[in-house]
């Protein structure tokens, strides 16, 4: 594994690393925003939070595929949720965090105002490296 997850003594424990450090060299991965998008472009699971995440994490699971990485070469995400209901981004949470299982690489969880798509609730994007 090219990615080493740092969690401090010092800080409150969280479920997630405050840190993740890749010695160099390294390939750097920049995945863009992972959408609740079918394979037809279309949104899926119109109103469901939980659904969403799924789907998002589906297709950012293929895009990382595509450049030979997989979910542990992850060493940060973004996780947007289009709510001010702090209950829905703790189902987007939940879900994210099952198809992270125990890489719990730095992360930044957000209320949004809008996403980008009709009826998008939920985006992830990631940054991932692996070794050369």
């Amino acid at each position: 594994m090219s990615v080493r997850l740092e969690y401090s003594d010092r800080l409150a424990r969280v479920e997630y690393a405050y840190a993740a450090v890749a010695d160099a060299p390294v390939r750097n991965i920049w995945v863009a925003g992972a959408c609740p998008l079918d394979t037809e472009g279309r949104t899926v699971a119109v109103g469901d939070v939980a659904g969403q995440v799924d789907q998002v994490m589906r297709n950012l699971v293929i895009s990382l595929e595509e450049v030979g990485a997989k979910l542990t070469d992850i060493a940060k995400t973004t996780v947007y949720v289009a709510s001010t209901n702090q209950a829905d981004l703790v189902v987007a949470w939940n879900v994210y965090r099952e198809y992270m299982g125990g890489h719990e690489a730095p992360s930044t969880l957000l209320g949004v105002a809008a996403l980008g798509y009709h009826d998008q609730l939920v985006e992830v994007e990631a940054v991932a490296v692996l070794p050369l």
